[in-house]
């Protein structure tokens, strides 16, 4: 008799003529057999060699078939076990099938049923197997590929990264801020963020994009950007354009950390009042991280050397940009950020001391040079 499945199948049964018939059979019809006439024994084998299929019989001495499928499925919960029985007790049927046996077969059966049985629980077996390889397989490629992408990422952000940086110092060389002045503002505007609990997505990631602010001073007159002394309006007008170029250099990315720079490089002179430039937005018009980048500017503005003005400490910064000086005035500053402003104040005192430029960059400041320029 012909089969067209294979595999190792154990069979168990106490009556030596049914073992050594249905082995026959079974051999026959293209199995590799392992009889046995003691369940504990074919646990041993099973244990050793895990077959394909488990064909025993239910009513035997030291081990009930029922009690060996239970403890074969201890054992592997994936090996089909098929019982065989002179009695046809619906009740025992019921109790087998609810225990996981995978077929039940009543003797004296026909051959042909009996290699079709076996023959049905080998493909479940070998489906498991397919299945569960199909599994580890799809893990292990999605493992791969996740970590693939996390690498992949990790680039994009590095090259993100450098290329802000780039276009950062690009702008520095022309301004008389330096990259102290630029880290400083993403610091400032990070704590600033996360005193107004904002998301850290957006800490994050406004830490980056802040340093882009004044990247429209690219396309700034060096004889405006340096001028030692105040500006005229019509200076002060063309000055006033380095929102909208920086604007313009940022737009149309689909990066989230370029589309956060475009609008802060557009709105970070913008005030809560409305007096401030490019469009003269007011209150919620300008976007919060305009609104938080303003504030820090102003800050460090007031904290750092200009060519129109000394540096001024921590209490008189605070005292302008809380109470005012005729030139900056709180009106200008959202009041909710004023008041996480207000909490944090150490937390910028402490930034900007940290923050210090070298001695080099400090002289050149000093003297009205672009942080760089011979």
């Amino acid at each position: 008799m012909e089969s067209t499945a294979s595999g190792i199948v154990i069979v168990v049964d106490d009556d030596p003529y049914v073992l050594e018939s249905v082995a026959m059979l079974l051999s026959v019809g293209g199995f590799e057999v392992h009889p046995f006439s003691n369940g504990f024994e074919a646990l041993d084998e099973l244990r050793r060699c895990p077959p394909d299929v488990v064909l025993t019989d239910v009513n035997m001495p030291k081990i009930t078939g029922i009690e060996l499928l239970e403890k074969i499925h201890e054992i592997d919960r994936d090996i089909p076990v098929i019982l065989m029985t002179a009695y046809a007790e619906l009740e025992m049927a019921v109790s087998a099938i609810k225990k996981g046996a995978f077929d039940f077969i009543i003797k004296p059966f026909k051959p042909p049923y009996l290699i079709h049985s076996v023959e049905k629980g080998a493909n479940y077996k070998r489906l498991v197997l397919i299945e569960k390889n199909y599994k580890m397989e799809l893990e292990r490629t999605v493992m791969q590929r996740t970590r693939e992408l996390a690498d992949a990422l990790a680039r994009m952000k590095s090259m993100s990264r450098e290329t802000i940086e780039r276009l950062t110092a690009a702008a520095e060389l022309r301004d008389e801020d330096t990259g102290k002045h630029i880290m400083r503002i993403g610091m400032y505007a990070k704590r600033i963020s996360r005193a107004l609990n904002l998301p850290e997505e957006f800490v994050e990631t406004i830490g980056i994009a802040s340093a882009m602010h004044d990247v429209g001073k690219i396309g700034t007159p060096d004889s405006i950007l340096l001028k030692p002394g105040p500006l005229t309006r019509e200076e002060f007008e063309i000055m006033k354009s380095h929102t909208i170029i920086g604007g313009k250099i940022l737009a149309g990315s689909t990066h989230e950390v370029l589309q956060m720079a475009a609008s802060i490089a557009v709105t970070h002179h913008e005030r809560w009042d409305g007096t401030g430039y490019p469009a003269g937005l007011k209150r919620e018009e300008v976007p919060i991280e305009g609104r938080i980048v303003m504030l820090a500017d102003q800050y460090d503005a007031l904290r750092s050397w200009r060519v129109y003005k000394p540096p001024f400490d921590h209490q008189k910064t605070m005292k302008i940009i809380l109470e005012g000086d005729g030139r900056t005035l709180p009106e200008h500053f959202d009041p909710a950020l004023l008041k996480a402003f207000q909490e944090v104040e150490q937390d910028f005192q402490d930034i900007f001391a940290s923050q210090q430029d070298d001695p080099v960059h400090r002289d050149e400041a000093a003297a009205g040079i672009p942080v760089g320029a011979q």
